[in-house]
């Protein structure tokens, strides 16, 4: 019986036995193997090896948040937008010159036809 073995990033490697978990345990490459209550092996995960690249997570696609949740003096909260130039604390200006044709442009590529 066959079972999924998957890369450090969670990637398919390939399918394999369970004569080939063992060699690969028991040279330290796994890190990881889940099994049913049985005991039966469902999937296994290799370690992460020297000189791979670090994996693609969904915060690396995220970015930084347009807007943050702020505290009113009267207690009440209420949504502020972030500023988009070098200076985050900014107050007034928070789309200055140089950044204002990068946002419209993300603005208007969003907008349906």
């Amino acid at each position: 019986m066959t079972f999924p073995l998957y890369c450090y990033d969670g990637s398919l490697a390939c399918w394999i036995d369970h004569k080939d978990l063992k060699r690969l345990e028991d040279g330290g490459l796994i890190c990881r193997v889940v099994k049913r209550a049985k005991g039966r092996v469902v999937r296994a995960t290799l370690h992460r090896m020297p000189g791979e690249a670090r994996p693609i997570m969904l915060r690396d696609y995220v970015g930084t948040k347009y807007s943050f949740r702020q505290r009113l003096a009267d207690g009440h909260q209420c949504f502020r937008l972030r500023a988009l130039g070098d200076n985050p604390r900014e107050e007034h200006n928070l789309a200055p010159t140089e950044v204002r044709p990068i946002f419209l442009r993300v603005v208007l590529d969003c907008m349906a036809a």
